[in-house]
Formats: C-alpha cells, structure tokens, sequence
C-alpha cells in the first residue's frame, strides 16, 4: 500500500511510519521541513506528485498536533487559538481537500486523525483545544459523507494522550495512566485495514476504553 503520513518526524509519526514499513509498505512520511501544510498550493502540489508517481493513496495518516491551554477560561489567551486553529484544522482542510481524490481511487483506503476526549469533555483552561479537537473532528466526518460508498474511509481515533520511550525515560515515576502508546496507535491503525470500509467509516473509535 501507499501510506501518506504528515507529522512524521515526530515520535508518533515514526512509530506510525515504521509500522507500516515493517509490513512492506511504501511509506511517505512528510513532516514541517519538507512541505509546510498550511500552504494549500504547496500540498496540492505534493498530491499531484503522488498521483504522478503512484496514482493513488491507500492511507493517509494526519498527525500534525499541538497543545495549548490556560489555568483558567478567564485567562485565556486567544493567541492560542489562533496557533492551534492553524496546527489542527487548517492542516487538516489542506491535506484532505487535496488528497481526497486519490483516496477515491484507492480499493481500501483509510484517512485517519487522532482526535481527544477532550472533544467531548472539555476542561475550564483547555478551550481553545477542545475547541479545535471538535472541529477536526467535524470536518473528518464530512470527509467521511465525501468517502461513503468509495471504497474508503475516514475514521477518528481518541485518545487522552500519547505517550512514547522518550517521555517514559524522561519521567520514569509517572504511570501515564490512560495514555495510548504510540506503537499501539500505530497498530490500531493498521488494524483498520482488516475491516469494512463501509463498517468504519465516519466512526470515532475510542481507545481510552
């Protein structure tokens, strides 16, 4: 398969990576450096290279990300907003507008985001991260209503962080309870090629359960 990952210099984008290279796939793995996804013309580019090269994508993996919070609502900062509107949202539009298309001509694509339980659940000082969260997820799931009947799917997976060796290492007393470990993000992903596309698509797949 053809597997598109954005945010893939970051420890999750690698565990994602390298699974899917384990499994003998054709990796793509874009990160800041190499094309910046809030440029529209810059991805659309980067998907008529692809469909130049491959004609098609079988994944695309979105996990570009950020957090930003206050102690308070009162306290605020909408500069915030503002950061993770561009992180969360606006690379979100830019990358499936422009590879939507390809995943059509896929026989079993997957576009797939990591969205929060902060979507559902959010906290006095985390707004503008809900916030962003929610909308993510609203526009995967129009994503989901183009893909109907195609053949793919667009599906959110929730978690209520990731967690990877780095930060283990880095805090080997904390038990980072209810964190989703990177590799097993990885793993659930590639899990979803083994069902219906039609069964999984516009689903919001909790995996703090």
């Amino acid at each position: 398969m053809i597997i598109l990952v954005t945010g893939a210099g970051g420890p999750t984008g690698q565990a994602v990576s390298g699974f899917f290279r384990k499994n003998g796939h054709t990796v793509l793995g874009v990160d800041k450096d190499d094309v910046d996804l809030l440029d529209r013309a810059a991805v659309q580019a980067l998907a008529d290279r692809i469909s130049a090269e491959h004609g098609h994508v079988d994944g695309v993996v979105h996990l570009v990300g950020g957090w930003r919070g206050a102690n308070s609502f009162a306290e605020t900062n909408l500069d915030d907003w503002d950061a993770l509107h561009d992180l969360l949202i606006r690379t979100l539009q830019h990358v499936s507008l422009a590879f939507e298309p390809l995943l059509r001509k896929s026989e079993n694509g997957r576009f797939v985001i990591v969205s929060a339980k902060a979507a559902e659940h959010p906290t006095a000082g985390g707004a503008p991260y809900a916030a962003a969260k929610a909308a993510s997820e609203a526009w995967t799931l129009a994503l989901a209503d183009a893909l109907k009947d195609t053949g793919s799917a667009a599906v959110i997976l929730v978690v209520k962080a990731l967690v990877n060796d780095a930060m283990r290492a880095a805090k080997p007393d904390s038990r980072f309870a209810g964190f989703t470990d990177v590799n097993t993000l990885a793993e659930t992903i590639g899990d979803l090629y083994d069902r219906p596309a039609a069964q999984l698509n516009g689903t919001r797949l909790d995996l703090t359960q």
